[in-house]
């Protein structure tokens, strides 16, 4: 198997323990090459995740690291001994850093392998959703306490939906695609959502809402299940870890996972949001987080939801109006089809809203 690591270069950089034996292609992931590096000492075998840094997207590997060993340099303080499988644990360089750059620029990091788990890409009953819920609740939970203002903001307005309001204005007048004709409908329902793209962030702006440590790709396979429990045990793909608001992540949550439909799916009729699947990622979610949630972080739980979804489908329509430039498309449509997904499945949130109001209430008890 070909790999772009310099064996030699690794070993003089972090301190592994024994000698190497193998290595294992990860694929899993779409921004860092991942590889699982195995040494042994002739009795046991010891594993590490390597990573090259993927930095056309993370510019400044430093503070992209420093943010990642702070966090979880704090979950292992509340791990209570058993920080080998509740966060990743990475290893520091010569240099001092948590990472090395070899001859050609690479980035390299090391953390510990996590064993005897696994990770789901669909959800496959409201229970795994539940113990989804659970988990990214814990997280949030344990960094309560944070020092936010020591975090670096990586990638700044990351969920600023305002900005990316006005980023869609800029692309109708720009029209560099020349499909704003076609889409009307679309445009018209983005712009009477305008004040929906205000509401959290005028309540952060009110100190109404706290700033948090914010995981920012709450997908399902970014939370590591253990073998025999299936209980969440550890949040993984910690890139995007930065200030921002803790609904950012429960409403992007219930956009992907709540749905009944794939993202890219034609048929609008498929499209809806699954009640039973919200009740139980909410139930989930404040069985770990409620203590340490706020009022308003509670109560704006289901109107996350419905941001995180008209956000997304705003930016899948920008991208469209702007020629397909930052998304990737299988067809000219792709972007398109995307952003009816997501406006549809705003309007079944707005239908629903009052049961989601009340089961997150109940949840909330």
């Amino acid at each position: 198997m070909n790999t772009d690591f310099n064996l030699n270069f690794l070993c003089e950089n972090f301190d592994f323990t024994g000698v190497f034996k193998e290595f294992k292609i990860k694929d899993e992931g779409h921004i860092n090459s991942t590889y699982v590096l195995i040494f042994t000492d002739g009795e046991k075998d010891y594993k590490y995740t390597l990573q090259k840094i993927n930095t056309y997207v993370f510019k400044n590997p430093d503070e992209l690291m420093l943010n990642i060993a702070s966090v979880t340099n704090h979950l292992k303080r509340k791990a209570n001994g058993n920080s080998e499988r509740c966060t990743l644990d990475f290893l520091k360089a010569k240099n001092g850093k948590y990472f090395c750059e070899d001859e050609d620029g690479n980035c390299w990091r090391c953390y510990h392998y996590i064993d005897d788990v696994y990770t789901c890409n669909t959800i496959e009953s409201a229970e795994v959703f539940y113990n989804a819920g659970k988990s990214f609740g814990n997280f949030q939970r344990l960094l309560a306490d944070y020092p936010i203002e020591d975090l670096y903001e990586t990638i700044p307005k990351f969920h600023d939906t305002f900005s990316r309001f006005c980023d869609f204005i800029t692309a109708v007048q720009e029209d560099k695609s020349g499909r704003a004709d076609t889409v009307r409908e679309e445009i018209e329902f983005v712009l009477e959502h305008e004040p929906d793209t205000k509401v959290l962030l005028a309540l952060l702006a009110k100190n109404e809402l706290p700033l948090r440590v914010t995981h920012n790709d709450t997908k399902l396979n970014n939370i590591l299940f253990d073998n025999e429990t299936n209980e969440g045990i550890c949040i993984i793909d910690l890139d995007t870890v930065m200030p921002g608001l803790s609904l950012y992540d429960f409403g992007d949550s219930i956009r992907f996972g709540a749905n009944t439909a794939s993202e890219d799916e034609k048929d609008l009729s498929k499209v809806s949001l699954s009640l039973e699947l919200y009740k139980a990622y909410t139930e989930g979610y404040l069985a770990s987080a409620k203590d340490s949630l706020t009022e308003n972080e509670i109560i704006y739980l289901p109107f996350s939801a419905k941001l995180m979804t008209l956000e997304c489908g705003i930016r899948f329509l920008t991208d469209y109006l702007n020629g397909d430039v930052y998304f990737k498309t299988e067809y000219p449509e792709h972007n398109l089809v995307r952003c009816r997904t997501q406006f549809e499945l705003v309007r079944d949130i707005e239908r629903k809203f009052g049961q989601m109001k009340k089961i997150t209430a109940d949840a909330a008890k």
